[in-house]
């Protein structure tokens, strides 16, 4: 489904507000284990584990601490506020903990089917194997995908390796060893600038030749030549990706030009994982209202939103929609092409696919349709 020409809500139709997107059925490719932890559960995890660094100790003022901390408008400063949440994910129960509380967050947000990533290498410090890292992450979402009556959700693992270390090839072969368990690909993150993921070219091509998905962090904290590694290297996804609108120009008339990767890009119809709030925040895009998303969504990109970090950027994928609904107007029609556009783009085999269209975002989104008409009580 298409978005309207104009790429306005429809003055016919009801405000999407956060209540009502809560209850669509939502699909989030982009998304850290790591940056979504509840504060409360920090807080109890670093006195089980002993752990004195927090710099608050009530889960008011840590959400708040992340919050100021990541919002500085650079990428290597964001990821610093990493150290506090990966130093209490160091054991079997506090990974489960936080993979379950993970899928229940996402599940009462309205998420049906959901990609989170993690880098297992972080988790190492205590003493646990990396398939132990990803043994009790995937076991911590079984638990807490069946754990919340009427809200189905389906949680897959991205198996993350991290830029700047050299533990690339450990990482592609514990995915592979975990394919069949709930790993549905591989990604890279961590700053781009500096660590080009081509030094890791031989790893991605094993995966290519494994038949393994990859999506790669490209075009956020640098440009255009990092979106054009990261396809050279074999990804079907573009993790953000947000900076192909510097290949967009325009003409003496003021209408957009594709460059030839911009053009390249939106002809294979290769996923943008835009995530809106934390673009902002990192520096990607100076605010919400001029971020690249109204460019790239009404040019027909395969453009998805995503959250990256909630508890960093504190959002949701709902909350994500109210703030592209409140600066570009979106209309019910158009978050379902979005959703859809997701879910094609998922790492899901098709029938699986499918069936999640078929059975839970057609029937959501209809219902929600029929309450936005015109004399609906």
């Amino acid at each position: 489904m298409s978005p309207a020409p104009s790429g306005r809500r429809p003055d016919s139709e009801g405000r999407l507000d956060q209540a009502l997107l809560r209850r669509a059925p939502k699909v989030l490719l982009h998304d850290h284990l790591d940056g979504g932890l509840r504060p409360q559960t920090i807080l109890e995890l670093a006195a089980e584990q002993g752990y004195r660094g927090l710099p608050a100790d009530d889960p008011g003022r840590l959400g708040e601490w992340f919050r100021r901390g990541a919002d500085q408008g650079s990428l290597e400063l964001y990821l610093e506020t990493f150290e506090h949440t990966v130093a209490v994910m160091q054991t079997r129960p506090a990974l489960i903990r936080v993979a379950a509380e993970c899928a229940q967050d996402l599940a009462a947000d309205g998420v049906v089917y959901a990609e989170v990533r993690y880098a297992p290498e972080l988790s190492t410090a205590g003493g646990l194997s990396l398939d132990a890292v990803v043994d009790a992450i995937i076991e911590g979402f079984r638990i807490g995908s069946a754990s919340v009556p009427g809200r189905p959700i389906v949680v897959r693992f991205l198996a993350t390796a991290m830029r700047q270390a050299d533990r690339a090839g450990e990482i592609a072969e514990l995915a592979l060893r975990h394919r069949d368990a709930g790993v549905v690909g591989f990604d890279i993150a961590g700053p781009e600038a500096g660590y080009p993921p081509g030094r890791f070219a031989e790893v991605f091509g094993r995966l290519v030749h494994a038949s393994f998905h990859l999506t790669l962090h490209a075009g956020e904290g640098y440009g255009l030549p990092s979106i054009r590694e990261a396809l050279d290297l074999g990804a079907e996804r573009l993790g953000h990706g947000v900076r192909i609108v510097d290949d967009i120009g325009q003409d003496a008339a003021g209408a957009p030009v594709l460059g030839r990767l911009a053009a390249y890009v939106r002809d294979r119809r290769i996923p943008l994982e835009l995530c809106p709030t934390s673009n902002v925040h990192s520096g990607a895009a100076a605010s919400i209202e001029t971020h690249p998303f109204d460019l790239l969504r009404r040019l027909r990109f395969r453009v998805t939103v995503n959250t990256d970090n909630r508890l960093m950027s504190d959002v949701s994928l709902s909350s994500e929609f109210v703030a592209l609904e409140a600066a570009f107007g979106l209309g019910i029609d158009e978050v379902e092409w979005l959703t859809l556009n997701a879910i094609k783009s998922a790492f899901l085999p098709f029938d699986e696919r499918l069936a999640v269209i078929t059975e839970l975002i057609k029937p959501g989104f209809a219902t929600l349709r029929q309450e936005l008409a015109p004399g609906a009580q």
